[in-house]
């Protein structure tokens, strides 16, 4: 019924820019809440960044403050997060997450995406 599809993923080095998009595909929902997290090789998945849509609230990793930034397309459901100032330390691989609500019925679900490999050369 809703499903995220990550891109913008790739191969970058030291000090470049990336920026991942998320396409939210279904019909009948709103998004209330957008995030994005990451995934290093035998590490737990951690929160990257987030924004609330009512508020604009927005919410970021002390370790990405100042260089990423989380936004959405109102119009097309769309979920992005550019990345400037890469570092070694962001490979990994990244997941798009939202919260919709359903217009008929007012329940909220929460998706997550596949994931896109993001690596940074030295």
């Amino acid at each position: 019924q809703v499903q995220l599809v990550e891109s913008g993923g790739g191969l970058v080095q030291a000090g470049g820019s990336l920026r991942l998009s998320c396409v939210v595909s279904g019909s009948g929902f709103s998004i209330d809440f957008q995030a994005w997290s990451r995934q290093a090789p035998g590490k737990q998945r951690e929160l990257v960044a987030s924004l609330t849509t009512a508020n604009g609230a927005v919410y970021y990793a002390d370790f990405v403050k100042g260089r990423f930034t989380i936004s959405r397309d109102n119009a097309e459901n769309k979920v992005y997060l550019q990345m400037n100032g890469l570092e070694p330390e962001d490979t990994a691989v990244y997941y798009c997450y939202v919260q919709v609500r359903f217009q008929a019925s007012g329940v909220r679900e929460s998706y997550w995406g596949q994931g896109t490999q993001v690596t940074v050369s030295s």
